[in-house]
């Protein structure tokens, strides 16, 4: 039986993964790189130690990783996008406490936009703990932002279930041991992604189905 669930937050709860695909080959042709759609889509949720050296691997050793994500963050902020929920994602929320089911964000954002998301679209208040993997010592795919989420809630990886949307969330939550359910947003899961999916639901109220 789950205990608690676990929620990524970009491209999850919120809608916010487009842009930051979008924006992510923005800013690469604004800085002088060929970067693609398919690069962004490489960079959801990746910790910036495994972006770094994939990133030269895919556009060449000069790929300045943090000048470019400086000039996504400064081209998004002006861009004045909206904050928006994900469809589902307060009625799901109510319906896992009806249940008594308590839930966590484990995120690859930072603490203050993490803080600033939820809060902008009236979700902060719905979670015991709000873990974000840059205060981890590694980011996703590794384990640690779920492993530490699982602690804060005092309960066992095992007893927990973690939503993504992301194949490198999903890899974070799978080697965390949590049932992991994904709920594409951008991409579908390949073949490698659903070795490690407990389900697979078209909307985030799909995943109830999966509690018992």
């Amino acid at each position: 039986m789950i205990k608690a669930v676990v929620f990524d937050m970009d491209g999850t709860l919120v809608d916010t993964e487009k842009y930051l695909v979008e924006y992510w080959e923005k800013a690469g042709k604004l800085c002088g790189y060929p970067m693609t759609r398919e690069d962004g889509l490489f960079l959801r949720s990746l910790a910036s130690e495994y972006a770094v050296p994939a990133m030269k691997q895919r556009l060449g050793e000069d790929f300045d990783y943090y000048k470019v994500r400086r000039c996504r963050i400064e081209l998004m902020d002006k861009a004045g996008l909206p904050t928006e929920c994900k469809p589902g994602a307060k009625e799901v929320l109510a319906r896992l406490k009806e249940r008594n089911i308590r839930t966590a964000v484990a995120t690859a954002s930072a603490e203050e936009k993490a803080r600033r998301v939820l809060t902008e679209t009236g979700l902060y208040d719905s979670f015991s703990c709000v873990i974000c993997a840059p205060d981890m010592e590694h980011g996703k795919p590794m384990p640690d932002v779920y492993l530490h989420a699982c602690r804060v809630l005092g309960e066992k990886p095992e007893d927990c279930m973690a939503v993504e949307d992301s194949p490198n969330g999903v890899l974070s939550a799978f080697r965390a041991g949590l049932r992991t359910i994904m709920v594409p947003d951008l991409t579908a899961p390949d073949e490698k992604i659903r070795d490690c999916l407990y389900g697979v639901a078209e909307e985030l109220t799909g995943i109830l189905k999966f509690l018992d």
